[in-house]
């Protein structure tokens, strides 16, 4: 674990949500996290962290210049950006693909070795056949983009999406060579046992999201507490040697610094013991 370089998804300071002139212009429809970036940056390093995640939409806020100088002035480097889509609607897919080739361009322009994208929409009336193999199409052309602009693409299972469950996520990735980020309280969430999931897909994940999770009532929390177990999960990724980026991640804290903290605290002392 001594190889293991950790950062932090800047979600946490403030709402989340997307770009509203996307309902009806799919090109704008990036995430969006409404807080100050510059605030993040600097709790993310005060809690010692090293590498910073965000949104694409709150990544495009900024020039490339002025990007770099706000991760410069707090010693944090780029790690990867996260997009999103449908991915299974034939007409809109350009467009789709269109934005995340915009945000794939900042994020490589910037350095970061890694793009994540989550998505697979649900419909109203179902799954339907050929779904998966859309997604998977669409995933091959993400892992295109990415490659093109000397980044490694990765997909990242998520609640509300039609790849949640382990077999879903089985399914989906016999249709994709894109790597898998895998999250560990969506995973769970899903009824996954990350730890097992991370050893079955141990070939294809070069990148982690590290979250905790509480059933009742739902929320998403620090390592530190939940009833998620993040140490089984750890003891998988050092089992399988893993030695890349880990990404802590909450949603949503009343004190973002503090859910930073107390995440690292945690992980430092699995550090200790390793």
């Amino acid at each position: 674990m001594s190889e293991w370089k950790l950062a932090y998804q800047a979600n946490c300071w403030g709402p989340l949500g997307g770009n509203a002139v996307g309902v009806t212009s799919i090109t704008e429809l990036t995430y969006r996290t409404f807080g100050d970036m510059g605030a993040a940056f600097a709790d993310i390093a005060a809690a010692g962290y090293q590498g910073v995640e965000l949104f694409d939409g709150n990544l495009l806020d900024h020039s490339a210049k002025s990007f770099r100088k706000l991760l410069d002035d707090n010693g944090l480097s780029l790690v990867a950006a996260y997009s999103g889509g449908n991915f299974i609607f034939d007409e809109i897919l350009p467009e789709e693909l269109a934005r995340i080739r915009c945000a794939a361009d900042r994020t490589a322009e910037l350095g970061a070795p890694h793009f994540v994208v989550g998505g697979g929409a649900k419909r109203f009336d179902g799954v339907r056949d050929g779904d998966y193999a859309k997604l998977g199409t669409a995933l091959e052309q993400v892992v295109g983009i990415a490659k093109e602009r000397g980044l490694t693409a990765h997909y990242h299972p998520h609640l509300t999406t039609i790849v949640e469950t382990p077999e879903q996520v089985r399914r989906i990735f016999k249709e994709t060579s894109i790597d898998f980020c895998p999250d560990t309280a969506h995973l769970a969430a899903a009824g996954g046992d990350p730890a097992e999931m991370i050893r079955e897909h141990r070939d294809r994940i070069s990148y982690v999201h590290l979250k905790g999770w509480q059933r009742e009532p739902f929320a998403f929390t620090p390592l530190d507490r939940g009833d998620l177990d993040s140490g089984p999960i750890i003891d998988a990724m050092r089992d399988t040697e893993f030695d890349g980026w880990v990404a802590v991640e909450l949603d949503a804290w009343d004190d973002p610094r503090e859910g930073a903290e107390l995440s690292k605290s945690y992980l430092d002392k699995c550090l200790e013991l390793a």
